[in-house]
């Protein structure tokens, strides 16, 4: 069974950094593309990054792109997200995920974590 445990959520000021980490447990974790997402109180869930198995290859919402970066330690089956000049719209419960598939925007990943909280305060 895939576990996914996600860590490194708080309360942090705006313009403050963030590093979430999720490790991986149950499935070999370079065969995974590992994903980000966020959901904000009274929101859909939406996508924040991706990263391919060997992470050659990221993606990321275009509300992020130049502040948050995603990256992994195949050694550690370990993903991170390093989140910099954070904005109170940023306030979310961040979530990973873990799929297979090569990264679609169209893949609802298989694999999900818990969730930690991120608050951002203005």
């Amino acid at each position: 069974q895939v576990q996914l445990v996600e860590s490194g959520g708080g309360l942090v000021q705006a313009g403050g950094s963030l590093r979430l980490s999720c490790v991986v447990s149950g499935r070999t974790f370079s065969g995974l593309t590992m994903d980000w997402f966020r959901q904000a109180p009274g929101k859909e869930r939406e996508f924040v990054a991706s990263i391919s198995w060997g992470g050659s290859s990221t993606y990321y919402a275009n509300s992020v792109k130049g502040r948050f970066t995603i990256s992994r330690d195949n050694a550690k089956n370990t993903v991170y997200l390093q989140m910099n000049s954070l904005k109170a719209e940023d306030t979310a419960v961040y979530y990973c995920a873990a799929d297979p598939r090569r990264y679609s925007a169209s893949i609802i990943p298989n694999y999900w974590g818990q969730g930690t909280q991120v608050t951002v305060s203005s």
